[in-house]
This record gives structure tokens, sequence and C-alpha cells, in this order.
């Protein structure tokens, strides 16, 4: 019976602690299932249970060490307290001490458990997992990856067992102060009638046994302090390879300095950390503080002797002689810097950048010409903005870069997806129905060549409206409908009584249903239970939603792959991609890590190791997201491929339609250029004396000067055989205007990932792009021109000037844009300025501008020149009259708008037309007669 009632009190006290558990984790709970729920629905429960998995297998044995490790412990303690303290009191029973015990230790142990496993358990997956680099570092002679997977682990492993250990120390002070409070020390009293002798035998014992209570402290602490030392000298052994880190010298990275005294200080540390827990032992039990103390004494005497030591050799042996020194050290940065930004294999080529283009060049490079920018992504995104935004709810967050086959040739685009922002929409009108249900998605794309503008200077668009409409095959979008992108901030709920807003149509709205895959279906559970997590009862309570209903979740393709993949860094800027009608995003993943042993951080940034090793494709109108490896030579990725194998694909699986517009990241390339100002220099004299230190080329864009973009450009290479998607900025000298190089990150097929360096001859003057400014700047007639429409209520907006390689030389290009003095009017392309070698000219188009430098085809000379001539003066005349034609639409349009001084231009530049015509004509009729 009495066995029964036991039972049942800790039955009880069992549900009472679920009970407790439960309401205090519930919204924990609530998380977890419909966090596994959606990623289940997304491919992906794998993935998210292997953190709880690990943390179970890590936790529950470290759970059970540690609270037995500590109940042991205490319960040690507890017994010497008995047997150092002679007479106690039994204020408790002794069921009450253990059970003290038990909870402390407990306690302990689910604290400590947590915090092992909460902050290990990736740590610890990597240690298993680990890719070998197979490169040593040069100190130690250790693979790279002890440093990226095993160090860090050991690392917070050590820190954390030093805060165990004060915890340890805290426990056993507390503990033992408990004890002396419910088993007090007291005195049997005899002698009733000898109030005298009772005191001085009272006062006597609780003297003596408060000696022993601080001996047992004492005896404790000592046993803490000993294992303290020796993890302080593990910690000394761990703080050499931080010297693979160290910042004092000339470079990142152990220098001289760091490997003849601060190691050999490290060194001497750790022997004396151990010797400090002999002395600790042997002092204690001799009862000589000084000698228990002269262990941790004689390690601050050899810390401060190793720090003066180290300012000693640093001043003046090293910095007397610092590159003969420093010069091996110089070169693992060099080397290790160029591994980490996979800057190893630059291939360096030699540009003579002569000035021997011709005319017959410019005609055998055409589809380089042809893809020569002479829009700008910034006045692109505004005219997108105010054209095709259609309604006020749509907008065009950025514009991307992308290359397609437009008509069978190889074409440089911009493209924009058309959102549905709805912080657009008046809050007032936007109710749990229209918010969640029925405005769900954006429309379509705006697609228009980067190299054409429109008789008004605006971009010439290829698929543009809602729906979309293209008069080519290869850019219809079949699926326009976008549910997934950089605004779709909200969940929303599908397969609803209520039809879906899908486009607006005249004076009524489309409307549509989706069909897709996404979605948890809101039957039985899940609709409490999401109407919980979003905490809206109206989800609950809507009669609109049925059990076929399905609700979206994470939306936002940036929180999407973050949520699924937290340990991947990803771009910010995504891009749209149109293949076989449907609308894809793409975006680049890196890894990275701040522990490559000799490589330089980045700037402001913890970061000396990058891959960009991941590309992720998010169908726009299912969510389906696909991890893809895109570089299998990063052993980091391939340690995460292993710790989730559920989430990545392999290249060769990705569709080649998606392949065929993967594109070298730009914000890897702007790391890799950065570095490569410095790291090009292989000799460590030369890197030493920063002799051949490189700026990135400044340009000015608008009316400011700025370090130049690197720019994405569709050219066929110096020596290659066709065109081909690249990345590109100029280098020139430090301090200098002059350009000494064009780095090159290329794209297309076999080639990409390849980085060229294009070096420029050292002996001859070859223009920068701020020398090509200032050369605009100094044209009379380009001055004059731009001076005058700056005054005339417009402002003029000076693009992107972009450097082209042909053959071997160079050409510059720059759009002029002029933008009205109305607030809503929008940049128009108005000129294109051309430089080439001495020769600078400013005309309406890049090809009127290329034939005032290099000749039109009719100047060129002709076996058989008679009938050639009238034809071509036919062909000039046709020209000439589309001209005429094109300008007096834009005078028209000019008019329209208000725009007086462009009017004016406009007049003058039909006037100077209409007289060539009249010449041509009056040649032609000449000949005519003579003939």
């Amino acid at each position: 019976m009495r066995l029964l009632t036991q039972a049942k009190k800790i039955l009880l006290g069992l549900v009472v602690l679920v009970i407790i558990m439960i309401s205090t984790s519930f919204n924990t709970i609530i998380n977890f299932i419909t966090d596994y729920k959606w990623f289940e629905e997304v491919g992906f429960e794998k993935v998210f249970l292997t953190k709880l998995i690990t943390e179970l297998k890590i936790g529950i044995p470290a759970f059970i060490l540690i609270t037995v490790f500590v109940y042991l412990y205490l319960y040690s303690v507890k017994k010497e307290y008995y047997k150092k303290v002679s007479v106690v009191y039994r204020a408790v029973p002794e069921k009450t001490i253990n059970q003290i015990i038990l909870l402390v230790s407990v306690f302990t142990g689910f604290i400590s458990s947590i915090s092992l496993s909460g902050n290990l358990w990736f740590d610890i997956l990597k240690f298993i997992n680990l890719t070998d680099f197979n490169i040593s570092d040069p100190i130690f002679g250790k693979d790279i990856s002890f440093y990226i997977f095993k160090y860090p682990l050991f690392h917070k492993a050590y820190y954390m067992i030093i805060s165990f250990i004060f915890l340890l120390a805290i426990i056993t002070i507390i503990f033992c102060f408990i004890m002396i409070t419910l088993r007090r020390p007291t005195l049997v009293e005899t002698h009733v009638n000898d109030e005298i002798e009772i005191k001085i035998r009272r006062r006597h014992i609780n003297l003596g046994n408060g000696k022993r209570l601080f001996e047992i402290i004492i005896k404790q602490l000592t046993i803490i302090g000993v294992i303290f030392f020796i993890i302080i000298g593990v910690g000394y052994f761990l703080k050499t390879y931080e010297l693979l880190y160290s910042q004092r010298g000339v470079v990142y990275g152990a220098g001289y300095t760091d490997i003849k005294v601060v190691l050999l200080k490290y060194k001497v540390l750790m022997m004396f950390s151990f010797v400090s827990a002999v002395l600790l032992v042997v002092g204690i039990r001799k009862r000589k503080i000084r000698l228990a103390l002269s262990g941790p004494v004689l390690m601050i005497i050899v810390s401060i002797i190793g720090n003066i030591g180290a300012i000693i050799v640093q001043n003046y042996i090293v910095s007397p002689d610092e590159i003969s020194k420093e010069r091996k050290y110089i070169e693992y940065n060099i080397e290790y810097t160029q591994n980490a930004y996979n800057l190893k294999n630059v291939e360096e080529r030699e540009f003579s950048a002569n000035e021997s283009l011709t005319l017959e060049d410019i005609k055998k490079n055409d589809e380089t010409i042809s893809n020569i920018r002479v829009n700008d992504y910034r006045p692109t995104k505004l005219v997108y903005n105010a054209k095709q935004g259609i309604r006020h709810y749509y907008r065009f967050k950025d514009v991307d870069i992308d290359r397609y086959y437009i008509d069978g040739k190889y074409t440089q685009v911009f493209l924009s997806a058309r959102e549905l922002d709805q912080t657009s929409i008046n809050q007032d009108v936007l109710t749990f129905i229209n918010k969640h249900l029925i405005y769900t998605h954006g429309y379509g794309i705006v697609l228009s060549p980067v190299n054409k503008v429109n008789a008004v200077g605006l971009p010439e668009m290829l698929v543009k409206n809602i729906p979309p409409i293209t008069n080519v095959a290869e850019l219809e979008v079949k699926r326009p409908e976008i549910y997934f992108g950089e605004l779709t901030d909200n969940y929303i709920i599908v397969d609803t009584k209520e039809k879906e807003f899908d486009y607006p149509k005249g004076e009524t709205n489309a409307e549509s249903v989706y069909k897709g895959k996404a979605g948890i279906k809101l039957n039985g559970l899940n609709k409490l239970l999401f109407a919980y997590k979003q905490k809206s009862l109206k989800m609950l309570l809507s009669g609109n939603i049925t059990s076929e209903s399905k609700i979206i979740l994470n939306r936002n393709i940036h929180e999407r792959v973050r949520k699924i993949m937290p340990f991947i860094q990803y771009d910010s800027d995504p891009y749209i991609v149109l293949n076989d009608g449907k609308l894809y995003w793409i975006m680049d993943g890196y890894t990275i890590s701040s522990n490559y042993p000799y490589s330089e951080p980045l700037k402001d940034v913890d970061i000396n190791y990058i891959r960009n090793s991941v590309k992720v494709v998010i169908d726009a109108y299912n969510g389906t997201t696909t991890y893809y490896l895109a570089d299998e030579n990063d052993p980091l990725v391939m340690t995460y491929a292993k710790i989730f194998p559920q989430l990545f694909t392999t290249m060769d699986k990705m569709p080649e339609g998606l392949r065929n517009h993967i594109r070298y990241p730009q914000t890897l390339f702007d790391i890799q250029s950065e570095v490569y100002r410095m790291y090009h220099m292989k000799d460590p004299r030369v890197f030493y004396n920063e002799e051949d230190k490189w700026d990135i080329a400044k340009e000015q864009y608008d009316v400011q000067e700025q370090q130049i973009e690197s720019n994405y450009l569709l050219m066929k290479l110096p020596g290659e055989e066709r065109e081909e998607f690249i990345l590109s900025v100029p280098y020139t000298p430090k301090g200098k205007d002059n350009m000494t190089a064009i780095f090159i990150g290329r794209s297309d097929g076999e080639n990409y990932g390849k980085l060229v360096i294009y070096k420029l001859p050292k002996s001859k003057n070859i223009y920068g792009p701020m020398q090509i400014e200032n050369r605009i700047d100094s044209d009379p007639i380009i001055s004059r021109d731009m001076t005058y429409w700056n005054q005339q209520g417009s402002r003029v907006i000076r693009g992107n000037l972009l450097i082209i390689p042909i053959e071997n030389s160079l050409l510059y290009v720059e759009p002029i844009y002029i933008k009205s003095a109305n607030e809503n009017s929008l940049p128009e392309v108005k000129r294109v300025i051309v430089a080439y070698g001495d020769k600078i000219v400013m005309e309406p188009t890049l090809r009127e501008s290329l034939e005032k430098i290099f000749g039109k085809e009719s100047d060129m000379p002709k076996v058989d020149i008679s009938v050639p001539n009238k034809l071509i003066e036919k062909e000039n005349i046709n020209e000439l009259i589309i001209r005429a034609n094109n300008v007096f639409s834009s005078a028209q349009e000019a008019q329209r708008q208000g725009n007086w001084a462009e009017y004016g231009r406009l007049l003058k530049e039909l006037e100077r037309v209409l007289k060539r015509l009249s010449e041509i004509n009056s040649k032609v009729s000449e000949k005519a007669t003579v003939e």
C-alpha cells in the first residue's frame, strides 16, 4: 500500500512536470510541428531533422554523463563533510540532502547538455564528415581541413570546459554552505549545570568544524584547480595554431617574431601550466600558500617576459631587416591567399593595346559591337517601373543582366520580374481576404536588349505588357505568374472559394485559381496549427477556406533559401530566368570561412576563404527549390553534402536551358578583383614594397566620380573564336589614372569560372577610364553640347564607361542620357560617346559614332567602282530617310512632353539630315546626267 502511494505521487509529479514543460514550451512545439510540415512539403524534412537528431545524440549522453558526474562529485563532497565535521545537528533528513544533490545534478546536466548540443552540433558534424583540402600549412604541416573543421570545434569546446570548471567551483562553494546550513555543527550538552564549560566547548567545536569546512572547500577547489591548469595548458597548445592568423608582422599570418618568440612563449606557458597543477597540490598539502601560487606567478612572469621579448625582437631585429626576415612568411601569405580566394590559376595574357583597329575589324567583330551596352540598368529600372508597372501595386525590384538567343543571335539583355508589392496597396483595403487570398502573385517579366533604344531614347522592349507579349518565339512566357520572389513577403492561401486576382484587364480584372504544387493542405488539425502559428483567428473562422485549401509559406526567396540551409551565404541579387516559357530564380550560394591559414581577410569582414559552390534554382510558380553543387572541388561544400545528403543535386541534373543561364557571380568576382589588386604580385620583394599595387579604375557616373563597377559584357575575347558572356573590370596603377590591366571572369560552357588577366604594356600610356572622362570634358564640341543641354531645363547624365577589347585594341563607349527638369520625366539615351586612340566623338547612335571614327562601308574601295557607288548612295538615301522619320517622330514626342529644349535640338538634327539628303540627291542627279 505504501509503495502504491509512492508510485501515485511519482506519477502525479511526472504529470505535473509534463504539463509545466508543455505550457512553457507550447510555442516551441507548435513552431516545430509547423516547420516540419513545411520542410516536408518542400522535400527537405531530413535536412530539418538533422539538427534535432544530432542534438539528441549529443545532448542525451552528455546530460546523463554530466548529471552522473556532478551527482557523484557532490555525493563525495557530502561524505567528506560528514567525515570532517565531528558532530552535526540533523535539521533535515538524509533523503532530502540526496534529493538536493540529485536536483542540482540534473539542473547542471540539463543546462550544460543544452549548451553543449546547441553550440557544437554542427561543428561536431563537420568534424565527423570533414573533407581534406590536400593542402598543408607551412608551419605545422597539418591539412587545411584541420583549421576549417577541427580547430573551431576544439576552440569552442575549450571555452565551454573552462566555463564548466568555473560553474563547478561555484556549485562546490554553494553546496558546502547548504550542507552547513542543513547539517549544522553543534554540541550535545551533558554538563547542564556548568554553563561556562558548555560555552567554551561549543565555541571550540564550532571553530574546529568551521576550520574543517574550510578545509573541505579548499580540497575540492584544489581538485578543480588542478583540472583548470591542465585545461589552460591545453589552451596554450591550441594557441600555437592561432599564430597562423597573427596580425603582428608585415602580412597576415605567423611572422618571424611569432615563430621565434611567441611560439616559444606558448610552449613554456603550456609546460608551466602543468607544473602549476602539481605545485598547487603540493602547496595545499604542505600548507604553503606561496608554493601553491608560485606556478601562476611564474606563468605571469613568463607571459610578461615573452611579450617584452616579442616587442624587442620585432622592433630591433625584424624591423631593420624586415624583407629578409619576413621573406618566406610573405611567400606563405601570397600563396595561401591566392588559394583561399581561388586566384591561383588566373590565366595571364599580354595585350598590346595598339591602335591598328580598322573598319574590317569592326565588321569582323559585329556581334561584339552589336552587344555593346548603350543602356544602363539604373535608368532602365526607372523606365520599367514607369512604363510597365501598369498598376501601382506592381513593382520591378531590380534589373538583371543575362543573355538569350534571339532570332538565332546571342544577345545580351536586361530583364526584370513584375512582382506584386502589397505595401503599395492602400492598407485600408488590404483586408485578410485581399492580403492572403486574392492579391497573391506578380505577373510576367519585361525584357529589352542592352544595345537598343526606341525613337525617344528609351529601352526597346522585346517582352512587355500584361499578359506578356513578344514577337520572339524563344521569349514567349507561358507561365507568367510569380508566386515566389523578392517582394512576396506574406503567406497566402490558395484553392479557396475566392478566386485570385490574376492581372488587370480593361475595366475589370482577370481571375485565376492556383494549379501549382506548393502549399500545405489546411485539413484536420493543420488549420488550427497554422491559425495559431500565424496568430490569425480569421484563418480559423473564414468560410472561404476549405479542407482543400493550401497555405503557402516562406515565399520570399531570400528567406526561403536561408530557412532551408542557413549555413550557406547567399547572394543578395538573385536573377530571373525564362526557360521553356516558365520563370525561375537563380541565386548564387557561397561557402565561406575565416580560418584559412595565412590568407588575408577581407577588409571589415571576418572572411578569408570563399567559393561559389552552390547554385540555387527556385521555380517562381511552384516554389520548388533545388540546390545544385556548382564546385565539387570545394571541401567545405562537399562536407555539407555529407552532412545533408538530401539537400544537394549534381550540376549534370540541371536542365540545359537553365545551365545556359548560370553566370559567374558579380559578388565573388568583386571580392576576387579587390584581393587581386595586391595579390597578383608573386615576388615577395615586389609585394613588400607594393611596387606594382593596382587600384580598380574610377569613372564619372552622372556627375560623381566613383569606383568603376564590374560589368557583364557579351563579347569575343582577344584570341578566342566566338562571343561569350563575361565579367570585366579595369585596373590602374596605384595613384595613377592610366590603365594597366583588365580582369575577366568567364561564364559560358566549359570556360565557366575561369579567370583571365589581360596585362597592358607598361612602356606606353594606355588611357584609363578617368583619362577618357577628362578628355570628354575637355573636348570643345562635346563639352559645349553638354553645357547647353544642362542649361535648357534638362540634365545630362553620364552612363557607365565601358572598355571593350577588340582584336588587339581598346574601344571606349559611354552613353549620354538627358533628363528633363520635369520630376516624372525619364532619362533618355540621346548620345553615345566613342573613344579610340586619340579620337573621341559623340553621335546619336553607337553605329554613327563608330562610322565617324572608322568610316562607313561606302567609303571602302571597291573593285568595280561605278555600279556599287550608285547602290551605296541609294542605300545612304534610304538610311537618311529613315533617320529623318525617326527624328521627326522624336520631335513630336518631345513637343507632346513639353520638352522644348529637346524639341529644338531635334529640329536642328532634322535640318541637318534633310540638308545631307539634298546633297546626296544632287550628286546622284549629276552622275545620272553624265552617264
